[in-house]
């Protein structure tokens, strides 16, 4: 059985419906057995390799198709929108998700003296899984029936794992978020801001001053990232948080609006159909409705 195969067998036994956390700190593996709705959220940096089945990652106007045998990277946080757009009970959707953290990619870095070719600054990107890539990751999800070797053998298997990225055709941009220095690095800074302080008012130049960047290099590298401008991603996770909210706590359609910062009811209305393609009171009433595809 080659790697792909492993890994396939390998989360089936392992994966709930949906994101399962497992004993692996950082490793999660994912199962549907149906094709899902778009479903926004905030990515954090991970990997995620596909095994089997389909999924679309949505990031501004950007989408990013990808299946068996690739990868989807994810590099800062950033507001999205996905769905699983192949997967059957007979062939469910599988993956794995790793999480990426900068200290670990930092330490490799430092230890290796990798010399990765300059590339742009990029938030999302997608890329095929080599053979050594599928090999580590099914040695690492493999050590879930092993547990008496994931202390010795789990931090070599993630290192090679993270090697395989650096030294990859995304290399450049992985390589970024283990740099304290890079323009990655510093436009998390505004970014972090950003999904804190979602329902206040944002003055560019201090996003700027944050991020130790001009207004003009700041707007640049910020869209080369995140696909949108700082409002359009204010806006986004303010969206998101707002369906979250009308979901979870139903309420009056003008109060969630106000409550993640939305003068206006008819904006906020306005905002979430065309973000949405429904107005909030239906699409909170549709999604509290039990559904396989959610």
């Amino acid at each position: 059985m080659d790697a792909l195969g492993r890994l396939r067998s390998l989360i089936s036994r392992h994966a709930g419906e949906g994101v399962t956390p497992t004993a692996l700190p950082g490793v999660g593996v994912m199962a549907s057995a149906t094709t899902t709705e778009p479903v926004g959220s905030m990515a954090e940096p991970t990997v995620a390799v596909v095994v089997q089945g389909a999924k679309k990652t949505v990031l501004g106007d950007r989408v990013f198709s990808y299946g068996a045998g690739q990868y989807l990277v994810v590099s800062v946080d950033l507001p999205v929108t996905g769905a699983i757009t192949r997967a059957s009970a007979a062939e469910p959707f599988l993956a794995l998700i790793l999480r990426l953290d900068p200290g670990a990619i930092a330490a490799l870095l430092r230890e290796t003296a990798a010399a990765v070719r300059p590339g742009p600054v990029r938030g999302i990107a997608v890329s095929d899984a080599g053979p050594a890539l599928l090999d580590a990751a099914a040695r690492l999800l493999g050590l879930l029936e092993q547990p008496q070797d994931v202390t010795a053998l789990a931090p070599g298997y993630e290192r090679e794992i993270l090697w395989r990225l650096v030294s990859g055709e995304q290399g450049a941009m992985v390589r970024q978020i283990g740099l304290a220095d890079s323009h990655l690095s510093h436009l998390g800074r505004a970014i972090c801001w950003l999904r804190g302080h979602y329902d206040q008012t944002i003055r560019v130049e201090d996003l700027a001053e944050m991020s130790a960047m001009s207004v003009s290099s700041f707007h640049r590298h910020f869209r080369a990232v995140t696909e949108m401008t700082p409002i359009q991603f204010q806006k986004q996770v303010r969206l998101q948080e707002a369906r979250a909210r009308l979901i979870a706590q139903p309420g009056t359609v003008a109060g969630v609006g106000f409550a993640v910062g939305y003068d206006s009811p008819s904006q906020f209305s306005r905002e979430y159909r065309r973000m949405f393609g429904v107005s909030p009171g239906r699409d909170a009433a549709r999604l509290r409705t039990p559904s396989p595809a959610r």
